[in-house]
């Protein structure tokens, strides 16, 4: 039996990819699968909370929030493979899921 709390899904815009938010490892962190449920993909790895994934609208970054880096509440986006992972700013709130504007 799997203990793990996973959820908060994002469908990537072509549809192919979804990005959700697990503790399957101990530590909450975001990965990708296909819609089947398989070729699941861990793409945070970090003693940091990574939470709330959103696809960009052209599907080419993943915005996220995390508490890596000893920032509380950080706004990050990352490529789909998690990669080139990048800091937008601290929200400074509790509970902040980025979104994307068209």
């Amino acid at each position: 039996m799997n203990d793990a709390w996973e959820g908060l899904p994002a469908w990537s815009p072509d549809g192919t990819r979804i990005a959700f938010t697990s503790d399957r490892d101990g530590d909450w962190d975001i990965y990708t699968m296909q819609p089947d449920g398989t070729d699941v993909r861990q793409l945070t790895a970090n003693d940091g909370m990574d939470y709330g994934p959103a696809w960009s609208p052209d599907g080419t970054r993943i915005a996220f929030t995390s508490e890596r880096d000893g920032v509380p509440w950080g706004i990050y986006t990352m490529r789909p493979d998690g990669t080139d992972v990048r800091q937008l700013m601290t929200s400074g709130r509790t509970g902040s899921d980025p979104a994307w504007s068209p």
